[in-house]
C-alpha cells in the first residue's frame, strides 16, 4: 500500500504545481542600474550572433568566446580589446544536406560553438554542430588556427543548436551530457577517452529526455585515508520515471560517476559502473510549493570550506507567476544520499500512477555504483573491470537512489517573484568584521544581472544591473575572481558585457555606501569615497556595517542633489495605509523648537508624474543631536530609497537634508517626520499618476496581463476537470474493490480482512468505502 501512498503523494505534487500557491515572494533590489549609468564593457562584432559559450584563462588573463561560426580571444580585463578570432564555417555542400533534412539553411544549418575547453596550456578542445553533423578539433593557442582534425563529435556535442548540453574536461578527458542521435532521441553521458571511452546505458531508467545544464568535477580530499576517486557531477532536469501522469512530471537530478571507471567485464562493457542520480529538493515546506525545474548550478569551492558547496537555480514547471528560487546544498549530503542511501526499483502496479518503489531486498557487495576505494581494493576489486557481475546486473537495474538531496536548511536561500533566473555564479568575500559572505550573482530572462547576499535581516538584493539593452536573455555567466581583478561575464545573442562586482563608487555619500550593504565597498573617509575593499591596502579607517547601521558616517561635505545615476526600484507596494504602521502628527503634537521643517517644505512638492517616471522629493529640518528622519509611503515605512546627509552645526544642533528617488505606477502619498525626544515635526505631499500619459510600455503590459489572466482561467477549468476525473476513476476503484470485499464476506474468506486492511490505508480509497458502506447499511 506504500506506492499508492507515493501515487498519492505525486499526484499533490502535481496539483500543487497546477493551482499554484499564494504567499509574498522576494527581497527587491535596493538599487537599479541602467546600462548607460555603470561602466560595463561590451563585445560584439558585426554580423556575429549567439555568443553562448565562455571560457576564462585566468593564467593568461584571456576570455575565449565561442559563437555562430567563431571562435574569438579578447583581454579578459578589458574585453573590448579582441586578441585573436578564427572562423569555422559549414562547407555548402554540408549546409545543402542539413536543408534536405528539413532544417532551416539561415539558421540551424551553420556551426554553432558548443564546447570550449582546454586541453593543455597551449591547445583548446572545440567542437561545434556543424550543420547536424558535430565536429571537434584542436586549436593551437599560439597562432589560434585549427589544427583541421574533424574528429566526430557525437557525444560530445549536440547536433541541433538549441539542445541542451553541457561538459567538463579533467585530466585531458572530456565529459559530456548531450544528445547521441540527429533527432534528440538517445540522451548521452559519456567520456572521450582513447583509452576508456564509457558512455550511459540507453535505457529510460537511466536518463528519461533530460535537459543538461552543467557538470563540474570534485576532487578526491587528499587527507582522505580512504582511497576514494575523483567524482563527476552532472545536473539536469529530465522527465520523472517515479509516476505518471496526464503530462510529463518534470524532476531536477544530479548524478554522479566516477573519474577511475573502466566500465564492466562482461555485463556494462564500455558503460558506466558508477553512474547513479537522485533528485534534488528545493521548495517551500510550509506552502508545498515545489520548484522542480533546474536552469543553472554553481560549486562553490573556496578553500576556506569544510567542504563544497553548490547552489542551484530553479523555477517551477508551470510557472504562470514568473517565480524563480536559489537553493544550496552540501556536498557531504549527495555523497551520503550515493553512499549511504537507499535504491529504487522498477514495480508494475495496476491503475497506479507509482511506478517506481524503494528497493527493500539485499544489496549486493561490492555497493553497487560505488568508485573504487581501499575497501573494494582489500577485497580483491582493484578495478571496476574486476566487480562481479551481480552488483554490476544491480546498478544496471538501479541507477536511481530512493532518498533525496535537500537543501541546506531545507528552504531556498532566495526566492523572487516576477522574474525567470536563468544563470549562477556565487563569489566569497570576507568584510571588514571578518565575516565571509556568498554573494550570488543571478541573471534573468530579461538581461538584468541581481546581486544577492543573506544578511541578519534575510536575503537582501543589493542592485540590479540591466546587461542588455533590448533585454534579451542570458545564456551564459561567468567570474573571475582572481585577488584585484573581479569580473562577471555575461553572454547573450547580441554579445558578451563585462561588469566589476561591485559599483562602489557610484554612492556619493557615506551613509549611502553603508546602507546599500555591499561587501565590497566601504566608505573611505580621506578619501570621502566609496571604495572597493579588495583594492585598498589598510581597513583601519574604512567604515562598512553589513547591518546598515550608518551612525559611523561623521558630517560629509555637501554634495550636488540629485545624486547621479541611481536609479531607485518603487519603494513599496501602492496600497492602503497599512494598520501596523508608526503615525506621527502632522504640523501638530509637541511644537518644540528643538525640531525645526526648514523649506522647500514636502507640502509644497505634490506634483503630476506620468506612470513609471522618475521623481524627488526632498525634506529639511534642524534638530537636537538625536534627530532623524522617517520616510513613508501610503502609510508604510520606506528605507530602500531613502537618502541622508547629516552635519553638526556650530550650535550643536544637526542639520538633516534627505531625499528620497522613486517611480510610480499608482497616485502614492509620501510622508516625511524628523523625530526627537523634545518633540517630532513631518510634512506631508500627494504624487498623482497621470494614467493617460501612461507609457506604450505600461500599456502592452497591462494587455499582456489580460491575456495571461485569460489563460490562467483556462488552465483553473482545466485543472478543475482533472482533479474532478481522478476523483470519479477513485470512486470507480471503489466500488469495484466494494464488491469484491463484499463478495469475499458473502462467502466468508478470511481474506476479508486483508482486503479492507488494505484500503484502510489509502485514505481516498477508505474513505469513499466508508461513504458506500453507509449507503449500502441504508438501503
Amino acid at each position: 500500500m506504500k506506492m499508492l501512498n507515493m501515487a498519492l503523494n505525486g499526484l499533490f505534487i502535481v496539483l500543487v504545481l497546477s493551482f499554484g500557491t499564494t504567499v509574498a515572494f522576494g527581497p527587491i533590489p535596493r538599487i537599479t542600474w541602467e546600462q548607460r549609468e555603470v561602466r560595463l564593457t561590451h563585445f560584439q562584432e558585426p554580423g556575429i550572433s549567439n555568443y553562448s559559450t565562455l571560457l576564462l584563462n585566468k593564467i593568461k588573463d584571456t576570455l575565449y568566446i565561442g559563437a555562430r561560426e567563431v571562435i574569438f580571444a579578447v583581454n579578459s580585463l578589458n574585453i573590448a580589446e579582441k586578441q585573436h578570432e578564427v572562423y569555422w564555417k559549414v562547407t555548402e555542400d554540408k549546409k545543402a544536406k542539413c536543408s534536405e533534412k528539413g532544417k532551416s539553411k539561415q539558421t540551424e544549418c551553420l556551426n554553432y560553438i558548443r564546447v570550449l575547453q582546454l586541453l593543455n596550456d597551449t591547445v583548446l578542445y572545440v567542437c561545434g554542430t556543424n550543420a547536424f553533423q558535430p565536429t571537434c578539433d584542436h586549436l593551437l593557442l599560439k597562432t589560434f588556427e585549427l589544427v583541421g582534425k574533424n574528429e566526430d563529435g557525437k557525444g560530445r556535442c549536440p547536433f541541433d543548436p538549441a539542445q541542451s548540453y553541457t561538459s567538463i574536461m579533467v585530466d585531458g578527458e572530456l565529459y559530456s551530457g548531450t544528445s547521441y542521435n540527429f533527432l534528440g532521441s538517445e540522451p548521452i553521458i559519456s567520456r572521450n577517452s582513447p583509452q576508456s571511452p564509457l558512455r550511459t546505458e540507453y535505457a529510460i531508467p537511466w536518463l528519461n529526455e533530460p535537459s543538461f545544464v552543467f557538470a563540474d568535477v570534485i576532487r578526491k580530499n587528499p587527507n582522505s585515508t580512504d582511497g576514494e576517486d575523483d567524482k563527476i557531477y552532472f545536473f539536469f532536469t529530465e522527465v520523472s520515471v517515479e509516476y505518471e501522469f496526464f503530462g510529463k512530471l518534470m524532476i531536477p537530478r544530479i548524478a554522479r560517476v566516477c573519474k577511475g571507471d573502466q566500465g564492466g567485464l562482461r555485463t556494462l562493457q564500455k558503460k558506466w559502473t558508477s553512474f547513479l542520480k537522485a533528485r534534488l529538493i528545493c521548495s517551500i515546506p510550509e506552502n508545498n510549493f515545489i520548484f522542480n525545474v533546474i536552469n543553472d548550478v554553481f560549486i562553490l569551492k573556496s578553500p576556506d570550506l569544510k567542504e563544497p558547496v553548490f547552489y542551484a537555480v530553479f523555477t517551477p514547471q508551470l510557472n504562470n507567476v514568473g517565480l524563480s528560487a536559489v537553493c544550496a546544498y552540501n556536498m557531504s549530503l549527495v555523497e551520503e544520499v550515493f553512499s549511504r542511501g537507499k535504491y529504487m526499483q522498477s514495480a508494475t502496479v495496476e491503475q497506479s500512477h507509482t511506478k517506481w518503489v524503494r528497493y527493500s531486498g539485499e544489496i549486493p557487495k561490492p555497493r553497487p555504483g560505488a568508485c573504487i576505494n581501499n575497501e573494494a581494493r582489500a577485497a580483491n576489486y582493484s578495478s571496476s573491470l574486476n566487480l562481479p557481475d551481480k552488483t554490476l546486473q544491480f546498478v544496471k537495474d538501479h541507477p536511481l537512489m530512493d532518498d533525496s538531496v535537500f537543501p541546506i536548511t531545507n528552504r531556498p536561500r532566495l526566492i523572487k517573484r516576477d522574474v525567470n533566473y536563468t544563470q549562477i555564479v556565487v563569489d566569497r568575500i570576507q568584510a571588514l568584521d571578518k565575516t565571509v559572505y556568498d554573494v550570488m550573482f543571478i541573471s534573468t530572462d530579461t538581461g538584468a544581472l541581481h546581486k544577492a547576499v543573506s544578511s541578519e535581516n534575510g536575503m537582501h538584493i543589493i542592485e540590479e544591473t540591466q546587461l542588455f539593452q533590448d533585454f534579451e536573455p542570458v545564456q551564459t555567466l561567468l567570474l573571475s575572481s582572481k585577488k584585484g581583478k573581479r569580473y562577471i561575464y555575461a553572454g547573450s545573442n547580441s554579445g558578451v558585457v563585462q561588469s566589476p562586482v561591485a559599483f562602489c563608487e557610484k554612492h556619493s555619500t557615506c551613509v549611502d555606501c553603508v546602507l546599500a550593504r555591499d561587501p565590497y565597498c566601504a566608505w573611505n573617509p580621506r578619501k570621502a569615497s566609496c571604495v572597493a575593499i579588495f583594492k585598498e591596502h589598510g581597513s583601519n579607517s574604512l567604515i562598512q556595517k553589513m547591518n546598515g547601521d550608518a551612525s559611523s558616517c561623521t558630517a560629509s561635505s555637501p554634495i550636488p542633489f540629485p545624486p547621479t545615476g541611481t536609479s531607485f526600484l518603487s519603494c513599496v507596494g501602492t496600497g492602503s495605509p497599512s494598520s501596523t504602521s508608526t503615525q506621527f502628527d502632522v504640523g501638530s503634537g509637541t511644537e518644540s523648537p528643538a525640531v525645526t521643517l526648514l523649506p522647500p517644505f514636502l507640502s509644497d512638492q505634490s506634483q503630476h508624474v506620468n506612470a513609471h517616471g522618475i521623481f524627488h522629493l526632498i525634506c529639511r529640518a534642524t534638530g537636537p543631536s538625536d534627530v532623524h528622519v522617517i520616510w513613508e509611503k501610503n502609510g508604510q515605512k520606506i528605507d530602500v530609497c531613502v537618502s541622508v546627509q547629516t552635519h553638526v552645526l556650530p550650535d550643536g544642533k544637526v542639520y538633516l537634508f534627505s531625499w528620497v528617488k522613486d517611480t510610480l505606477r499608482e497616485s502614492s502619498e509620501y510622508c516625511c517626520s524628523f523625530l526627537s525626544k523634545t518633540g517630532n515635526k513631518a510634512s506631508k505631499a500627494w504624487i498623482t499618476v497621470d494614467r493617460q500619459e501612461a507609457t506604450h510600455q505600461e500599456s502592452w503590459t497591462r494587455e499582456l496581463n489580460n491575456w495571461k489572466s485569460v489563460i490562467n482561467e483556462h488552465d483553473q477549468m482545466m485543472q478543475n476537470w482533472k482533479k474532478a476525473w481522478l476523483s470519479f476513476r477513485d470512486i470507480k476503484a471503489t466500488v469495484t474493490l466494494f464488491w469484491i470485499c463484499k463478495a469475499l464476506l458473502t462467502i466468508r474468506v478470511p481474506r476479508m480482512i486483508s482486503c479492507l486492511s488494505s484500503m484502510r490505508n489509502a485514505p481516498v480509497i477508505w474513505k469513499n468505502y466508508t461513504l458506500l458502506t453507509d449507503y449500502g447499511n441504508a438501503n
